[in-house]
Parts: C-alpha cells; sequence; structure tokens
C-alpha cells in the first residue's frame, strides 16, 4: 500500500489511521492500521537494501537503507513491509528493535538504527592471560548466538 490516501488523524507513536464517527470507507483505515500493527508488533526484517527485491513475499519485511531507490525513494531508514500487492512504511521510533533474520542480529532504533559492534579478540600485552582471553572469546561468543553482536 503505497501512500495515496493522507490519514488527517494518526496515532502519536506509530501513526496508525484513526476513525472519525460516521466515516466513509472505513476499513480503508482499519485495514491500514492492521497492515501496520502486523508489520510492527514482532517485526522482523530480511535485511537491509536500497533497492526492492524484485519478487517479494507477501508479508516480507526489509529496512530501507539510506540511499533507496525506486518506490523506496523517499523512505530511507524506514521498515518496507509487502502487504497487499504493494510496499507500506513504517516509521521507526525510539525503542524500536527488529530482529535481521540475514545476520541474526538485534537491529535498536534511537535516533537511528544501532548495531552494537563486535569488539577485537584480546592481543598483545606484556603477560598474557590464556584463561581470560578464553572467558572473553566465549562471552563474545554467547552475545554473538543471542543476537547481541554480530556473527564474526
Amino acid at each position: 500500500m503505497p501512500d495515496p490516501i493522507t490519514f488527517t488523524s494518526v496515532s502519536p507513536r506509530h501513526g496508525l489511521p484513526l476513525i472519525f464517527a460516521g466515516q466513509s470507507q472505513r476499513e480503508l483505515f482499519v485495514n491500514e492500521a492492521h497492515a501496520l500493527i502486523d508489520a510492527l508488533l514482532h517485526p522482523a526484517i530480511e535485511g537491509t537494501a536500497e533497492t526492492p527485491p524484485s519478487d517479494p513475499e507477501e508479508g516480507e519485511c526489509w529496512l530501507v537503507g539510506a540511499a533507496p531507490t525506486g518506490v523506496w525513494a523517499e523512505h530511507p531508514g524506514a521498515i518496507a513491509a509487502f502487504q497487499g500487492g504493494d510496499w507500506l512504511f513504517a516509521l521507526p521510533r525510539d525503542g524500536l528493535d527488529v530482529l535481521d533474520r540475514s545476520t541474526g542480529q538485534r537491529l535498536s532504533y534511537r535516533g537511528g538504527w544501532q548495531t552494537p559492534a563486535t569488539p577485537a579478540a584480546p592481543s598483545g600485552g606484556a603477560t598474557v592471560d590464556n584463561e581470560a582471553r578464553a572467558a572473553i572469546a566465549e562471552l563474545v561468543e554467547v552475545l554473538q548466538a543471542a543476537g547481541i553482536l554480530a556473527q564474526s
């Protein structure tokens, strides 16, 4: 669903369209709200891309890159959900977390998409403590398995 309809009243956090008493074509507003809720309730993206995939599956979601093209051109940083045969865009809000299926990592939005970097393995130093290095390596592996740090 592109943006052919502009909703005059939306919810403050996620921009879900609100219905007025006696409003005609309520199903458009309700369906738009349900589609956004479906994409944002437990969000998982296929990955980050600048260009929409050529043959997306219904319900597939992507994180739109910083320099998008095509139908994504005006939606950098948004979550693009393919629903009803078209793209629906949701602007992220602070506190939104998504699972990136391509990396297994969680991404968090705080004024921009944040991903923690994997720390470098310990090296050098006057005294080498093999047990401490093994413990650090194990901690990094656990954080990677939990999706907090990117897989190496």
